[in-house]
């Protein structure tokens, strides 16, 4: 025979029970309180890009890798030890640093989505790339106009190339850069990679109304190849981010370059001089942190 029976509970553990309650509805109301945020961080990784944003429902996105490991310290300062999961690799164009570090992120991290072109160069680090994404088995995504994508509180949308690229030849492949933006609420924030001039011509030509932001990632490290006068007024952002190595051979970022940004009356970071910058934003306003 079967029966339920009522059962006997000591009046200790119903004030265990009860307190344990009144924690968690203190935890859930300390939550509701707290402003949500996203936070930007461009990675100081010597002479390469490698950009780390957490948007305000703790998503994980990382832009290109720069040239090495030093990636993966960085990472560690950011993500907690036991969350070995990143929602989104963004890989601008496969040039040594924007790629090189990503193969060891590959490695050490489970990838869930992948965007970048499919454009094709002959290196041993590219073909590394793709066996890793081949085994890596996350989503790809092929870049080009229009592709866009809402986690959460942001919006992303892809400007930049206007056409698929996917197995397609490019002796300067830097010419193949993502470009996109994102926008949280009313602050915006434009991604530019290695894009040269003449791909902001485009953007220029065909979609100007879209390419406005606050903070301005400066395209190829400050290269006077990039950063046009007339994209540098059409962006015109407050904030302008250059991600460039201490002491590079290039000469990055150029006087050109700082000069253009300066005419505009906009604020330059640079992580040669600062290390890695943060930008916090909360929809309405941003702050501009160093460390």
């Amino acid at each position: 025979m079967f029966c339920v029976c009522p059962m006997k509970v000591k009046p200790g553990l119903i004030m265990v029970f009860l307190f344990g309650l009144n924690v968690l509805a203190w935890f859930w109301v300390y939550d509701l309180s707290q402003v949500k945020t996203l936070e930007i961080t461009f990675f100081d990784v010597g002479q390469g890009d490698a950009i780390f944003i957490e948007t305000p429902e703790s998503h994980q996105i990382l832009i290109d890798g720069g040239p090495d490991g030093t990636v993966l310290e960085k990472l560690a300062d950011e993500i907690p030890f036991w969350d070995r999961t990143i929602d989104l690799i963004v890989l601008t164009h496969p040039e040594h640093d924007h790629i090189g570090g990503l193969l060891e992120v590959l490695k050490r991290y489970k990838v869930e989505n992948i965007l970048w072109t499919g454009v094709l160069k002959e290196t041993a680090e590219y073909k590394e790339w793709k066996r890793l994404i081949q085994e890596e088995g996350a989503k790809i995504y092929i870049a080009k106009r229009g592709l866009s994508a809402e986690p959460g509180l942001i919006e992303i949308k892809v400007l930049f190339p206007f056409e698929s690229l996917e197995n397609q030849e490019m002796s300067n492949t830097n010419n193949s850069s993502i470009i996109f933006r994102l926008v949280f609420e009313n602050n915006s924030f434009l991604f530019t990679g290695d894009a040269p001039k003449t791909a902001e011509r485009q953007l220029l030509s065909q979609a100007k109304e879209e390419i406005r932001a606050d903070v301005l990632k400066v395209g190829h490290h400050g290269s006077k190849t990039s950063s046009l006068e007339e994209f540098v007024a059409g962006v015109l952002p407050a904030v302008a981010v250059i991600s460039v190595g201490r002491d590079n051979k290039y000469g990055h970022p150029s006087p050109e370059t700082l000069e253009t940004l300066e005419k505009y009356g906009i604020k330059i970071v640079r992580t040669d001089l600062e290390g890695n910058i943060k930008i916090t934003s909360n929809g309405q306003s941003y702050e501009v942190s160093t460390f």
